[in-house]
């Protein structure tokens, strides 16, 4: 038959073919189509045949095509024909598809449409003819459908609407996407099937998600790019929040999908964000749709569009050039915005409760270096980039003068200064995971290190060790790099050099080429004509002594031998690296002894660095000691009788007509002493199990020459005058002269060695009375220095004048202050009464504490031995706070006044301000030990057994009673012995230590409304005591709550204390707190008041923007603006009640008379604040109608009629009275001219000034109202509430009638009239008069 059906139709036998046909049932013309098909032959013919002899004009041959068309599909899906065969088929199909008549493509279409119901779809390939018909559909002029008729277009619009209704088998979703794309469809279309297609990623195995991403980015071409990034961005997102909770061990509801594999998901995710990077590399558009979409979520909540794929993705797009720029500026503002918002809600409790933390931008990029290990190798170019974009743009900036501001990296506080750290982070945790980037890191770090000499670089030495620390190994493939850098050491700032050695060390003791190098380097820098090269030189000299130990002892006639670095070839493996160690550092110390010759700050540093050196190299203890002694014997007087016993003018030199110190002598002193205390320690430790006496007595030779000498500089120190040092009281100290210059040097010379001798003879005295004796002896020695030299710096400038550094030692000013005040030892109590009863000496100890803790608040270290040391400065810090705490309980400062009226301050009065610095060094500087702190000055413990976890707020709370104890016994005393000193150092502890207080507990509560008592019992006129405890107060109550309501009363109390305007008013007596007086509120409370204004108006205005933001994010992102206005409402709500107290609070501050003068200028400026804001939500409300999102709420016109009646015409009367007050000065002014008196003149000046500064804010503020009033007529139009109705006319300013003087200057000429019966004439020229004055008003504006 099949044969008869090809002879027809090749003969042309169109009419024999029908019949042919006709006589044939449909089931045998199937056969025969699968047949041939199977068989793979001459089917394209017989399918041909069988169009050709069934002709759409009949019934019969549509319904055979239809057949044929419906076997088929059939056939092709089935999957039992060859790949060819089926492509031929399909495309003869689409070929006659043309021809079908509108009935016919309609049922196919059905068809296809219940196929895909049904999930009978299997392989896709018969999908390939839908477009066709869909497309042959839709041109079309009629079709039936329903009950009526539909045009073709309408008809393919139906089909697709029922096709994404119905539900998909998810086998086909990838065939249906790529279908769609033949598929000729309308925007609105498009959007249907995009959004059903994003609806099945759940629905779909991950490992079908990058084919069918693919494919829609190649429909995105159609349009609909936003809808698809952001389907694509949210998916994603899901997924990585079931992830974390499957990692919290929390129970997803969606099981199955929380059950994927994370290493699938992350592989998944770098495939999708690699096909949409090279759609946006073809189509530049669908970039632009990424960015702006991002941009637009970016305003609103950032966590909704920002998630670790999006940045990924993001960071993929920034290798394209176009978008590097603009994609590297989104991820600056969106991390820099997110940590001003976090610590803008972590100051106020107010917004806390009223918006939910959001999500972290800078944790969701590390979570895409973390996630960038599973192959995405696109993303981390960027991810350096970016590490290095925000440690360029956000790291230490340079001060004045190049000076660089210290930054604690404990506590990073400001949103800069975090973003610094994040990129910190970024660089090294990419660093960590990704080896071949590893290289550029390290070659970046370091370029920076060397290039940057100007600007602070601490940002990039810390990372450059935290690298090093992380893997010292892997970087010793790198040493080429960091030896190159070592090349420009003798060019760098002293503070790099030394950071950039310290960050390199481990590597040193691993690599010798890199040591040998550095060695080099450095002898280079000691030849160096540079001061700073040779300073540099040492500090490198120092290190590697330190960090390269010796396990032998070496004597010091063994460095005459020249052992270069070359020879020193001995890897660190090796058994003998030890002895290698030794060749090394006396090496080294042959090279520092030429320090010895050189300026004064060269030495200075070989001293402070060489008992480090000797405590972390023992062995070394010979070489050194023998060193400084025969330094010191060049300037030791040997003869006993000589006074003074050291020879001042060989430390000091002259060059070019100017004195130089030469020798620090004070500080070769103090290095002895340590040295030899530190070595006499280690041999009472080591002679317990050493027998070697031969040894033993060749270092007792040296140890007693240098005590003998120390005994006999204090014997001979002690017996000197100051005239013996040429330092009397005629002495001239000015650093105009050169002696005045040489005497201001032989001070500081003379009292640091009384220092140095004071600290030795105590820390020797073994608690013996005649050393202790000779400390007062030496003390008092320098005291009568330090007076004369106070004296001097009194009456001119001199070198002493300047605070100078003390060479006590931390350890010993902490040991000092404990043995005063603490030891109760019966054995110590005679001789340490000689020390207790210099009342100057213990006051000289505390603030030698006081220094030191000044110190290390300020830079993080201390100097001397273990100022650099942490450890040991926070035990040191500790033990000194226990005694503060102790003397300043135990002796009150009434007990102790009363007794000794002494000069300057007490010594309870230096022990608070102590106190008070220790406990910010402690929040600053080390957060992370709060806890060891205050277990170690427990008082009642001995600090050392006790090392369980203690409560921070608890104890916090235990010294905040003992400090609230006290104010309240200052309080309620006499107001004659009030001493406003101690108060306000008790107030700024207090507010110190109620930081450590968890603003949610009991505790917090309690500190809250002690602070509100004391304010509300003591009326108190002392302006900074005032001024501390208000700002307590406000630092505490924005933790609870918002602080509107003490504003208000704050306000009210003000406005009763001061007066009206108005002086006929008589204001009602209201006293809520008595801490605001006569004395006090003006200018004091008043501009606490506007501070704490300006605050809570930047959180509204903030608060603005963010609902101003979510109604435009609601708009753009799809499926959100229900939703979006019930989250708006309470921040509305709040929004409005925070305004609405506002308003009450600036109701009654402007019409307080408050005095001209800075208080006005700033109650006008934040007047005009709150206009602006008001305008604000006036504004936000105009666009809420605009797009139809937001209501007016009652609230609101409440809060406008408010405004109307309680705050415009008060500002209006305020403005004329801070006018009018002008004026009075102005004419005052004026009327003081003719005296031509110069102070006169000059206050006329200032006064004048000071007006004109005042009235500036005035014009700002009238706009600001009509601004408000302008935006609300608009509302008005919009919401077609009449807000206007609450609104009084504007005072005019260009022509101002006060109505209460016109009546009164009517009256009056009333009364002349009667009183007159002259002619009218006199009347009127005396009318004319009267008129002719009011050019007077105009004077007082030249």
């Amino acid at each position: 038959m099949d044969q008869k059906i090809l002879y027809l139709a090749a003969g042309e036998d169109t009419e024999g073919l029908q019949q042919c046909l006709q006589q044939m049932k449909e089931n045998e013309i199937g056969a025969l189509i699968t047949t041939h098909a199977l068989k793979g032959k001459e089917i394209g013919m017989l399918v041909r045949a069988i169009f050709k002899g069934s002709p759409c004009s009949k019934h019969e041959g549509a319904a055979c095509r239809l057949f044929v068309y419906k076997h088929c599909m059939q056939l092709v899906e089935s999957g039992d024909l060859q790949s060819d065969i089926a492509t031929d088929m399909i495309g003869l199909l689409m070929l006659e598809a043309h021809h079908l008549p509108g009935a016919t493509l309609a049922e196919l279409a059905s068809l296809y449409v219940d196929a895909i119901k049904g999930g009978s779809i299997m392989n896709g390939k018969s999908l390939d003819l839908f477009p066709t018909i869909l497309t042959v559909l839709a041109s079309q002029e009629s079709l039936s459908y329903g009950g009526g008729q539909l045009c073709g277009e309408e008809y393919k619009k139906q089909l697709i609407n029922t096709l994404c209704s119905s539900r998909w088998d998810p086998k086909c979703v990838i065939h249906l996407a790529s279908m769609f794309r033949d598929v000729p469809v309308s925007t609105e279309e498009l959007q249907f099937v995009m959004m059903k297609v994003l609806k099945m990623f759940p629905r779909l195995d991950l490992q079908e998600l990058p084919p069918l991403v693919y494919q829609l980015l190649l429909l995105s071409a159609k349009g609909c790019k936003k809808i698809l990034l952001e389907g694509i961005i949210k998916f994603f997102h899901q997924q990585d929040q079931l992830q974390k909770e499957e990692q919290m061990g929390t129970e997803s509801m969606e099981l199955e999908a929380a059950s994927v594999p994370k290493d699938q998901l992350r592989h998944v995710e770098g495939t999708i964000i690699l096909h949409i990077v090279f759609a946006i590399k073809l189509d530049h558009d669908l970039g632009r749709e990424l960015i702006k979409y991002l941009k637009a979520g970016q305003q609103g909540d950032t966590s909704l569009v920002l998630c670790s794929f999006s940045i990924a993705l993001l960071l993929s797009v920034a290798r394209i050039h176009r978008f590097e720029d603009q994609v590297f500026e989104f991820l600056k503002t969106s991390t820099i915005k997110s940590f001003k918002d976090r610590l803008f809600q972590q100051n106020s409790k107010f917004l806390q409760d009223l918006i939910p933390a959001q999500c972290s931008v800078s944790e969701m990029i590390l979570e895409t270096v973390s996630n960038s290990v599973f192959g995405w190798d696109h993303v981390t170019q960027s991810l350096v980039q970016l590490g290095f974009i925000f440690m360029d743009s956000f790291g230490p900036k340079g001060g004045p003068f190049g000076k660089v501001v210290e930054i604690n990296p404990v506590a990073a506080k400001t949103p800069a200064q975090q973003a610094s750290r994040l990129g910190a982070k970024i660089l090294l945790e990419t660093f960590k995971v990704h080896e071949p980037i590893r290289s550029e890191i390290l070659e970046q770090v370091l370029n920076r290190v060397v290039t940057k000499t100007s600007s602070p670089i601490s940002q990039y030495l810390d990372l450059l060790s935290d690298i090093v620390i992380s893997a010292p190994l892997i970087l010793l493939e790198s040493s080429s790099k960091v030896i190159e850098a070592f090349d420009h050491l003798s060019y760098l700032p002293l503070s790099t050099v030394q950071g950039l050695l310290k960050a390199v060390q481990p590597l040193l003791k691993i690599s010798v080429s890199m040591k040998d190098s550095l060695i080099l380097v450095l002898r280079k820098a000691m030849f160096s004509s540079q001061l700073d090269s040779r300073k540099s030189a040492v500090a490198g000299f120092l290190l590697l002594l330190k960090n390269f130990k010796l396990l032998g002892s070496l004597t010091y006639s063994q460095c005459s031998q020249t052992v270069t670095a070359s020879q020193v070839q001995v890897d660190v493996h090796m058994r003998h690296n030890a002895s290698a160690n030794e060749a090394l550092c006396l090496e080294i110390l042959g090279s520092l002894k030429r320090c010895l010759s050189q300026q004064s700050d060269v030495r200075l540093m070989l001293y402070e660095g060489l008992f480090d050196v000797l405590r972390r190299n023992s062995q070394l203890a010979n070489t050194i000691l023998q060193t400084l002694l025969s330094q010191l014997n060049r300037y030791y007087e040997l003869e006993e009788d000589l006074l003074p016993p050291l020879k001042l003018e060989s430390c000091i030199t002259t060059q070019g007509g100017q004195i130089y110190l030469q020798e620090p002598l004070a500080h070769l002193l103090s290095c002895i002493q340590n040295c030899l205390a530190w070595y006499k320690q280690s041999l009472l430790q080591g002679s317990k199990g050493n027998d070697d006496e031969g040894e033993e007595d060749n270092e007792d030779s040296f140890q007693r020459d240098l005590e003998e000498q120390l005994d006999s500089i204090t014997r001979r120190m002690i017996k000197s005058e100051l005239e013996d040092f040429e330092l009397d009281k005629s002495a001239d100290f000015s650093l105009t002269s050169n002696v005045g210059i040489k005497n201001s040097i032989y001070a500081v010379l003379v009292m640091g060695v009384f220092e140095v001798l004071i600290e030795y003879n105590f820390i020797t005295s073994n608690y013996s009375t005649n050393r202790f004796e000779d400390v007062i002896s030496l003390f008092n020695r320098y005291h009568k220095l330090s007076e004369l030299l106070k004296e001097k710096s009194g009456k001119g400038k001199s070198l002493s004048s300047n605070k100078t550094k003390s060479l006590l030692t931390f350890s010993f000013v902490s040991s000092l202050l404990t043995a005063l005040f603490r030891d109760n030892a019966q054995s110590h109590e005679e001789s340490l009464s000689i020390l207790r009863s210099n009342n100057e000496f213990m006051r000289y100890t505390v603030n030698m504490a006081l220094q030191k803790i000044q110190q290390l608040e300020e830079t993080g270290h201390a100097d001397g031995p273990d100022g650099q040391n942490i450890e040991r400065t926070f035990k040191y810090l500790c033990d000194i706070t226990r005694v503060l705490l102790w003397r300043y309980t135990s002796i009150p400062s009434a007990v102790e006044e009363s007794g000794k009226k002494e000069k300057g301050r007490t010594i309870s009065l230096l022990c608070l301000e102590g106190l008070l610095r220790i406990f910010n060094a402690m929040q600053h500087r080390y957060q992370n030990k709060i806890q060891q702190f205050f277990s170690a000055i427990d008082v009642t413990s001995d600090g050392e057994e006790e090392q369980e976890i203690v409560n921070i707020t608890e104890k916090a709370a235990f010294h905040i009673r003992q400090f609230q104890r006290s104010l309240v016994t200052q309080l309620s005393g006499d107001e004659e012995d009030f001493n406003s000193k101690e108060a306000q150092l008790l107030v700024s502890i207090l507010s110190t230590l109620s930081r450590l207080l968890e603003p949610t507990s009991e505790q917090f509560a309690q500190m809250l409304t002690w602070t509100i008592k004391i304010c509300k019992e003591n009326n108190l006129e002392d302006v900074q005591f005032c001024k501390g405890l208000m700002n307590m107060l406000f630092s505490l109550y924005v933790l609870r709550k918002s602080p509107v309501s003490l504003l208000q009363e704050l306000s009210r109390d003000v406005h009763s204390r001061l007066g009206d305007i108005d002086q006929d008013i008589e204001i009602e007596e209201q006293s809520h707190f008595a801490m605001v007086n006569s004395k006090t509120a003006a200018p004091t409370v008043v501009q606490l008041i506007l501070s704490q204004v300006e605050k809570v108006l930047e959180e509204v205005d903030w608060l603005i923007t963010k609902l101003k933001a979510q109604l435009s994010s609601d708009r753009v992102l799809t499926d959100e603006s229900s939703q979006g206005s019930t989250t708006r409402e309470p921040v509305e709500k709040a929004i409005i009640l925070q305004l609405g107290t506002l308003l009450t609070t600036f109701h009654e501050l402007i019409q307080t008379s408050i005095p001209l003068g800075g208080c006005v200028d700033i109650l006008l400026k934040e007047m005009g604040k709150m206009y602006n804001i008001l305008t604000s939500l006036v504004k936000y409300y105009i666009h809420g109608y605009t797009t139809n999102a937001a209501h007016l709420p009652a609230r609101f016109e409440k809060l406008v009629k408010l405004s109307g009646s309680h705050l415009t015409p008060q500002c209006y009367a305020f403005i004329t009275y801070v006018q009018n007050i002008q004026n009075e000065t102005m004419s005052f002014a004026g009327g003081a001219e003719k005296k031509k008196d110069k102070k006169e003149m000059a206050s006329i000046t200032a006064a004048t000034a000071r007006v004109l500064r005042e009235t500036k804010p005035v014009p700002n503020l009238i706009f600001a109202i009509e601004q408000y009033e302008k935006f609300l007529i608009h509302l008005t139009k919009k919401s077609k509430v009449n807000l206007m109705q609450y609104m009084k006319l504007s005072t005019s300013r260009d022509f101002r009638i006060n109505a209460a003087t016109l009546d009164a200057a009517l009256q009056e000429q009333e009364e002349g009239d009667v009183q007159q019966d002259g002619n009218d004439d006199d009347a009127q020229s005396n009318t004319t008069v009267d008129e002719n004055r009011e050019p007077k008003k105009k004077r007082r504006k030249r």
